[in-house]
C-alpha cells in the first residue's frame, strides 16, 4: 500500500525514526542530521538528497524544539544571537580551510580523525565531570532560570573553566540569564572557535555549541540546549533554503520525520526540566562516545575496504539513539512519579 507514491511501511519507519530523534534534539539540542544523513546514504538516497532532507527536518524540528523551550525560560535569545553572528564567521574560515585540504586531497582523513577525537574528547570529559560526584551540589546549576533566582546562583556550581573566562573583564560585559556576566569578546570568541570547528567538519555543531556555552561560557545546560537550538533554527533555515532552490529536499521523506519529531522534540525539550542536570551531562556524554565509535568503525570499513563495517557503524550510532532516548524517558517517569512521593513526605 502506497501513499502519495511512497509505502506505508516505510512512512511508518521515518514517522517512528523522528519521534526517536525529536526526543534527542530537544533534550540536548544537537542536530539530527548525524543521524538521519547516514542513515538515508545506507538506505540508497542520493547524498545531496540524504543532506538537504536531513538539514530541512532539523530545520524544522529546532522551531518545535526551540518553542518548547522558550515555554520554559530556557531560550536566552541575547547570548543567541551573539553565537550566530560568531559562529557564521568561524564557519566561513572552517569552511576555507576545509577546501584546502579538498585541494591536496587530504579532506576526509583530517575530518575524520578529528572528529572522532572531538566527539570522543568532549564524550570522556562530560562524563567524566558529571560522575565524579562534587559533594552536595547534587547536579550543578539549578534547572530555574528565570526570576531572582538568576542572581543567586552558588559559584560552585558554575564550571572551572566558566570561572577563570568569566573573571577575565573586558568591557564591554554581557549579563545573560543564570546570572551570569561575560564580556561580550568572549562570547564572540567562543562562538567563532566553535563555528570554526563546525565549518571544518561540516557539520551543525550542536555537539560543540552546547557543552561550550555550560563549560566555557557557564549558562545552566537547559538554557544551553535552549540557546543552542534558537541559533540551529537560523543556521538550518538558511542552508535548508539553499538546498530546497536545487530541489534536493525530498518532502517524502521530510514531512513523515516531522509528523514524529513534532512529538518527540516537545518530550525531549519537557524532560530537561524534570531529569537531574547531572544526568543530561553524562546521556550527552554517552551518546558523544558512541558516535566517536560510530565514525571511527566507518572510517575503518572505508580504509580496508569492508562494506559491512558501514551497515555496523549505522546500527551502533541507531542504537545509541534508541538507548539514550530510553534511559532519558525512563529517568522522565521516575522524576514525575518521585514528585507526588516528595509533595505526600513534605504535607505530613
Amino acid at each position: 500500500m502506497e501513499v502519495f507514491g511512497v509505502a506505508v511501511t516505510l512512512l511508518a519507519l521515518f514517522a517512528g525514526f523522528g519521534v526517536l530523534i525529536g526526543l534527542l534534539f530537544g533534550f540536548f539540542g544537537m542536530g539530527g542530521s548525524f543521524l538521519v544523513t547516514p542513515a538515508l546514504m545506507v538506505m540508497g538516497y542520493e547524498t545531496d538528497v540524504a543532506v538537504a532532507s536531513g538539514l530541512a527536518f532539523v530545520f524544522a524540528t529546532s522551531v518545535i524544539a526551540t518553542l518548547k523551550h522558550r515555554d520554559l525560560g530556557q531560550v536566552d535569545y541575547k547570548l543567541g544571537v551573539l553565537m550566530i553572528a560568531g559562529t557564521t564567521a568561524g564557519i566561513e574560515v572552517g569552511k576555507i580551510g576545509l577546501h584546502w585540504l579538498q585541494d591536496i586531497g587530504l579532506a576526509d582523513t583530517v575530518v575524520s580523525v578529528i572528529y572522532v577525537a572531538l566527539l570522543g574528547g568532549i564524550g570522556v570529559f562530560i562524563t567524566y565531570t558529571a560522575t565524579r560526584g562534587d559533594g552536595d551540589s547534587g547536579g550543578g546549576i539549578s534547572h530555574d532560570a528565570d526570576g531572582e533566582a538568576e542572581d543567586d546562583i552558588d559559584g560552585e556550581d558554575i564550571p572551572d573553566i566558566a570561572k577563570t573566562i568569566q573573571s577575565y573583564r573586558v568591557p564591554p560585559m554581557m549579563r545573560l540569564r543564570g546570572g551570569v556576566s561575560v564580556s561580550l569578546w568572549l562570547i564572540l570568541a567562543v562562538a567563532f572557535a566553535t563555528g570554526l570547528l563546525s565549518g571544518f567538519l561540516g557539520v551543525g555543531g550542536g555537539f560543540i555549541r552546547m557543552p561550550a556555552l555550560f563549560y566555557l561560557i557557564g549558562v545552566p545546560v537547559p538554557v544551553a540546549v535552549g540557546t543552542d537550538l534558537f541559533e540551529i533554527v537560523f543556521s538550518g533555515g538558511i542552508g535548508s533554503f539553499l538546498y530546497a532552490m536545487d530541489g534536493a529536499v525530498d518532502l517524502s521523506i521530510v514531512v513523515p520525520l516531522l509528523a514524529g519529531s513534532a512529538l518527540g522534540a516537545r518530550l525531549g525539550a519537557a524532560a530537561t526540566d524534570l531529569v537531574d542536570e547531572d544526568e543530561i551531562k553524562v546521556y550527552f556524554g554517552v551518546m558523544l562516545l558512541l558516535g566517536a565509535l560510530a565514525v571511527a568503525i566507518r572510517k575503518v570499513g572505508e580504509f580496508a575496504d569492508i562494506p559491512v563495517l558501514q551497515t555496523v557503524s549505522l546500527v551502533v550510532i541507531l542504537g545509541a539513539a534508541a538507548l539514550v532516548s530510553g534511559a532519558v524517558v525512563v529517568s522522565s517517569v521516575r522524576a514525575l512519579r518521585s514528585e507526588p512521593a516528595r509533595a505526600t513526605s513534605t504535607a505530613d
